[in-house]
């Protein structure tokens, strides 16, 4: 089995602009990519989990996120780093686009896209940490019984690392 860091995109890896989707927008945090490197030298896989309720309130379409994504892996090859991989939920329960407007269990603090992971990549949650922002990562975290740790600025690396010194 492998292990995993998930990390949050917005607020976290990137500075927080209200529903981001354009790269144009994009700045990621202090650290983040130095985060990243992390993962892919020391044999953890490195996965993003991301709310992106944009979608279901019809901000955007779901091509600006897929375009965004594979933008930001195009910026980490530079740097010798990789995303393994990228999950995000686009529902809200609140949203005016149909097939996106409805609760699901992929949404955060729920641990849908977590267990997806698990089951995509053979991952050992008991050995695997979350970093994110907001209270409900850490809740998604234990939820899938992973290890949340609540970042709350400043370098993401020196985060990550203190986190991982904690638990």
């Amino acid at each position: 089995m492998k292990k995993a860091i998930f990390f949050d995109r917005d607020g976290t890896l990137n500075e927080e602009v209200h529903f981001l989707h354009k790269i144009a927008d994009f700045v990621w945090t202090e650290g983040a990519i130095e985060a990243i490197k992390f993962c892919n030298d020391h044999n953890y896989l490195a996965i993003v989990i991301t709310n992106q309720s944009g979608v279901a309130r019809g901000y955007y379409p779901e091509e600006d996120i897929m375009k965004l994504h594979q933008w930001m892996n195009d910026q980490l090859k530079g740097h010798g780093a990789h995303l393994d991989g990228i999950y995000y939920c686009p529902h809200h329960p609140e949203g005016i686009i149909g097939k996106y407007a409805l609760k699901c269990n992929c949404r955060k603090p729920l641990p849908g896209m977590l267990l997806r992971a698990e089951k995509d990549f053979d991952i050992d949650m008991a050995k695997s940490y979350l970093i994110g922002d907001g209270a409900r990562d850490v809740e998604c975290a234990e939820a899938a019984g992973v290890k949340g740790i609540r970042y709350t600025g400043g370098n993401l690396y020196q985060a990550l690392m203190d986190g991982m010194k904690e638990n």
